[in-house]
């Protein structure tokens, strides 16, 4: 048995405690937390930290499978420059340049050293998969499939079923999931809301710009700059006609759905969507900085009664696989909200958006979460610091 305090623990279960006292069996699971008012008794055994114990985190959105593209996207070109960023390094992508496998195991290690316990992490490849055969965090992987071309859309289909019957024989679990409303063409995305792997999680890329509304509706836009050549070879997308129609219409309704990014939802849009349940607002505070300078509109998710969730995204749109410094991001953006929820939204949100509540997201008896310390944090609000920092203590 091993016994842990500190001046707060999250346990995401309940209010912050002042010193309480957490019993684990010896692999991690918990056995009690004790509330002892803040008068913790002296014991020989117990390891106490000055910060604050949380659960380990839940990563909702991450492309393990683009670590090599770290410092290659150039930033601030909004979602069509970063669009085509991302297709001209796939397509001039050299694998003796670049070790997709072995640096998606390198940052797999860093996110489970980020206190990352568990992870829905899309892929369009098997680049992945080495690493997370191997890994302490418990993936999802999301077999993302995008094309607007009707013609092909079996095509992409099947591509995707390959790379679906490869985590299948690599015991990983899985599910098939759309990109987005605006890089779909209405056939493809009828054929993913047919399919099932038995994972009951699912994902899209969600109002990431303004100009996905425009392009949804045929109207000039950045966004198309892309796609042009194939619209002109093709002629026009066929598209839903909004984001609203795209997830209660052409989106799987089994289980629970991802909204990624949501830096341009609306009211109206939030307010349709949700009609759909199981519905999790998914942030990437420091992905959007990079790719457009604009931040979610926190503040009416919230009010609107969203279950919001965190995610990292990728290396790509990102200079670190760091739950705690999305949780920085939005803390500095957004101070009025308390850091008991901001760990929330890390930790049992993302637990209960990838079904892995059973056993991880909450500091609870007979669950085995992981323990994490945030340390630097200044504990009179509490909040964290420019020194915050994160050790997983198991």
């Amino acid at each position: 048995m091993r016994l842990f305090s500190a001046q707060y623990v999250f346990t995401s279960s309940g209010p912050p405690l002042r010193r309480p006292l957490i019993a684990t069996h010896d692999d991690g699971t918990i056995i009690s937390v004790t509330d002892t008012g803040g008068n913790l008794p002296e014991k020989s055994t117990l390891a106490y930290y000055n910060g604050i114990i949380i659960p380990g985190f839940v990563n909702c959105h991450s492309h393990l499978e683009l670590s090599w593209m770290k410092g290659l996207t150039a930033d601030g070109k909004g979602l069509h420059g970063f669009i085509n960023s991302i297709r001209n390094l796939r397509e001039d992508y050299d694998p003796s340049g670049y070790d997709a496998e072995g640096l998606a195991v390198k940052y797999d290690s860093l996110m489970a050293a980020e206190g990352i316990v568990a992870c829905a992490d899309i892929c369009n490849g098997t680049d992945s998969f080495t690493a997370k055969e191997k890994s302490v965090i418990d993936y999802i992987s999301l077999v993302e499939v995008f094309g607007i071309n009707p013609s092909k859309a079996g095509k992409r289909f099947e591509e995707a079923l390959t790379v679906a019957g490869m985590a299948d024989r690599k015991s990983l679990k899985h599910n098939i999931t759309t990109h987005s409303a605006y890089a779909m063409s209405l056939p493809l995305m009828e054929m993913i809301k047919n399919y099932h792997s038995g994972i009951a999680v699912s994902s899209i890329h969600f109002m990431e710009s303004e100009d996905e509304a425009l392009m949804l509706r045929g109207e000039e836009c950045d966004l198309l700059t892309p796609y042009r050549e194939l619209i002109d070879e093709e002629g026009p997308p066929v598209l839903p006609r909004s984001h609203t129609e795209a997830v209660l219409n052409h989106v799987t309704t089994k289980g629970n759905l991802l909204l990624i990014h949501n830096t341009f939802a609306d009211e109206e849009t939030v307010r349709q969507v949700n009609t759909r349940g199981n519905t999790w607002w998914c942030l990437c505070p420091n992905s959007n900085l990079y790719i457009t300078g604009t931040l979610p509109p926190v503040k009416m998710l919230r009010q609107a009664g969203c279950k919001i969730v965190v995610g990292t995204d990728s290396l790509a749109s990102n200079n670190k696989l760091s739950i705690l410094s999305e949780l920085a991001t939005l803390q500095e953006a957004f101070p009025d909200i308390p850091l008991e929820e901001l760990i929330k939204w890390s930790t049992i949100n993302g637990a209960e958006a990838l079904l892995a509540d059973s056993w991880a997201g909450s500091i609870e008896p007979g669950k085995k979460p992981g323990l994490l310390l945030i340390e630097g944090a200044d504990l009179s609000v509490p909040r964290l610091t420019r020194n915050s920092k994160v050790k997983r203590l198991i």
